[in-house]
């Protein structure tokens, strides 16, 4: 069992018996209201998709998923295809089905992900927690500006933006942590 403040992208829930794959959960509290988790719900069955509100407490039934270390293989337009790093067999994702860590998959990239199975299917992929990417532009730095911690916003090479400390420049490898969205954890060690 969860309850609803533990919900994740990537997670699949048991609703009326169906496998319903959380493709994003938005976690709200605001000051007199109970917190909320808005979440965009796919059925793994019949490709439904809607959006769901739960209370912080409601409880979910969680369902036992099969997981496996893949690597991305090709992208061909909105199809992703991952390749088993045990056995090299191919798998294809839609990218509505890798929503969630979609601003973070690029072409030729060499992190092992895990893919997550429901009854020998592919549903989902998860990306290690850090991850390092290129800078493909960002400006320069702001002279004089030294109070505290200066971020400034940078694209990375599959057009993703994010913000980055002030003395990032382009061609830069950064680290980024991929929980919650994705943010800038640090320049990457050489």
């Amino acid at each position: 069992m969860k309850t609803g403040k533990e919900l994740k992208p990537g997670m699949v829930i048991r609703i009326d018996n169906d496998p319903w794959l959380i493709q994003k959960a938005e976690f709200t509290k605001s000051g007199r209201n109970s917190a909320i988790m808005k979440t965009k719900l796919k059925n793994l069955l019949t490709g439904y998709k809607t959006e769901t509100v739960y209370g912080a407490d409601d409880k979910l039934d969680d369902v036992i998923l099969d997981r496996k270390e893949a690597t991305l293989s090709f992208i061909s337009g909105d199809t992703y295809t991952f390749m088993d790093t045990t056995d090299y067999t191919m798998y294809e994702l839609n990218a509505e089905d890798i929503e969630a860590v979609l601003p973070f998959i690029e072409e030729g990239m060499t992190d092992v992900c895990e893919a997550v199975f429901f009854e020998d299917r592919l549903v989902s992929v998860e990306l290690p927690t850090t991850i390092v990417r290129k800078v493909a532009y960002t400006e320069g730095s702001a002279r004089g500006d030294t109070s505290g911690k200066v971020m400034k916003p940078a694209k990375l090479a599959n057009g993703t933006e994010l913000q980055v400390a002030d003395f990032i420049e382009i061609d830069d490898m950064i680290e980024i942590d991929t929980r919650e969205g994705g943010s800038y954890k640090g320049r990457a060690k050489k």
